[in-house]
Formats: structure tokens, C-alpha cells, sequence
């Protein structure tokens, strides 16, 4: 009873997670900041999605493949949203009315 209740929590707050992530891609001004949004908010909540997985689903071998995924979704979503920003920013793409500090260009490095 007490598992299947943490496992909702999980599942909703993960869920959360990802529907703001959905809605900062919508609202947020520029790519960088879109892409900053995409990449915490939306792992941060498969993770706990996946994490709710392996509470509900206990047997070694789910645990060993959704690890797994957690792990490859860990490491390639934030390079993934970093070369995204990146390149949007190197294009020339990235600046948005709205922003006014360029760090990069005042630092000299692009």
C-alpha cells in the first residue's frame, strides 16, 4: 500500500517535471534558456519516473535495464542540451530581444 503510494508521488512529480519542461520550450524567450529548461527540468523527471519504475517493478533484471537507461539518460541530456545551446549560440540564432548580457562576447570567447 505505502510502496504504491510513493510510486504515484514519483510518477506525478516526475510527470510535473516534464510538462514544465514542455512549457518552458513554449514561454522561455531564446534557445539557451530553452535549452537550459529542456535539459534539468526534463531529466530531473524521467529520472524520477524511472526511479518510480524500479520501486514498483522489483526484480533484478528491470533494475539492472531501467539503471541503465537512467544512466545514459544522465549523461547524454545534459551534453545533449549543452551542444544544442552551443550551436544556437554560435550561429547567431541564440539572442533574443530580450536578453541584454552577453557574457561570452564580453569575455572574448565565443
Amino acid at each position: 500500500m505505502i510502496w504504491s503510494i510513493v510510486v504515484a508521488v514519483l510518477v506525478l512529480v516526475g510527470a510535473g517535471l516534464v510538462a514544465l519542461a514542455g512549457f518552458g520550450i513554449m514561454r522561455l524567450p531564446d534557445p539557451l534558456t530553452r535549452a537550459s529548461a529542456v535539459s534539468k527540468a526534463a531529466a530531473l523527471g524521467l529520472l524520477l519516473i524511472i526511479v518510480a519504475a524500479i520501486v514498483d517493478e522489483w526484480s533484478v533484471r528491470s533494475v539492472i535495464v531501467l539503471v541503465l537507461v537512467l544512466v545514459a539518460h544522465l549523461v547524454t541530456v545534459p551534453l545533449s542540451g549543452l551542444a544544442l545551446a552551443r550551436a544556437s549560440y554560435r550561429s547567431g540564432t541564440a539572442r533574443a530581444p530580450v536578453t541584454t548580457v552577453d557574457e561570452p562576447l564580453e569575455q572574448g570567447r565565443t
